[in-house]
């Protein structure tokens, strides 16, 4: 009776085997490699370091020579370069991961005027739910007229400095990525986003105060799903922080802009 028991659960055991082995197979035949590099570490930069590049960084001080110095480290990025605008992009799991540091230089002081971190990771996940998420964080130094100019009322001043963000970062894109398909591929993920944030902004004014608050203004992506801003105006300096996707959950756990 005992072995009679032994060979059934032997038997269910080689059977949930060749069911698993069968699956397996049929899973590599669609998809290939990618189940494989699904188990494989990521391989630097990581997003702790892009970040860490991104803060070292400071407005009005850092130098081209400073920023060079940490902006490319790696082998995989490409870096790019105008008069005054460099950037350091690079891509990873066959183009689903791609990213981007960038700084702008006042011509004149020859310092840091604007900063930019962009990742966006839309990798297909075959054992669980796809990862899509984006992460774009600027600082970036106002001119005098922005903040200055009399609105009316605060909600109308916030727009409009949103509104020059988008402009400042079409602006330093066009001059480095006419000739880098990451640089122009994050433009106009950054360009769709805030688009999208600004019509909705434009058609319910109102809604920019949260975006001053911790929890930031929520918005929602033609791809990417819902999505959440924030923007903090100091003096002539503007933050702004904003997250698509699977990260908008971490949102405010996540550093602030700074």
């Amino acid at each position: 009776m005992q072995n009679q028991n032994l060979k059934c659960k032997i038997s269910s055991f080689e059977l949930w085997f060749l069911v698993f082995s069968f699956q397996l197979l049929v899973i590599l035949g669609l998809y290939g490699c990618s189940v494989l590099e699904y188990f494989q570490p990521e391989r630097p930069p990581y997003d702790e370091q892009l970040s860490e590049r991104y803060h070292r960084t400071k407005l009005k001080e850092s130098s081209s020579a400073d920023v060079l110095a940490t902006i490319h480290r790696s082998e995989d990025e490409l870096l790019s370069k105008s008069r005054s605008v460099v950037a350091s992009s690079g891509q990873k799991k066959k183009g689903h991961k791609i990213w981007f540091n960038m700084v702008a230089f006042d011509e004149n002081k020859l310092t840091a005027k604007r900063k930019y971190l962009f990742i966006v990771d839309d990798k297909p996940n075959i054992l669980e739910e796809p990862r899509k998420e984006l992460s774009f964080d600027c600082e970036m130094v106002l001119e005098s007229e922005v903040p200055g100019k009399p609105y009316v009322n605060e909600n109308a001043r916030r727009i409009a400095i949103l509104k020059q963000v988008l402009a400042n970062v079409r602006k330093d894109i066009d001059e480095v990525g006419s000739d880098n398909k990451m640089l122009d591929i994050g433009g106009m993920l950054i360009n769709q986003a805030l688009e999208t944030v600004l019509v909705k902004l434009d058609s319910s004014p109102v809604l920019a105060t949260k975006l001053s608050e911790p929890a930031g203004a929520d918005f929602s992506h033609i791809n990417l799903g819902r999505g959440k801003i924030q923007m903090l105006v100091e003096n002539d300096i503007v933050k702004v922080k904003m997250r698509l996707g699977s990260l908008v959950k971490k949102f405010e756990k996540q550093q602030e802009p700074q």
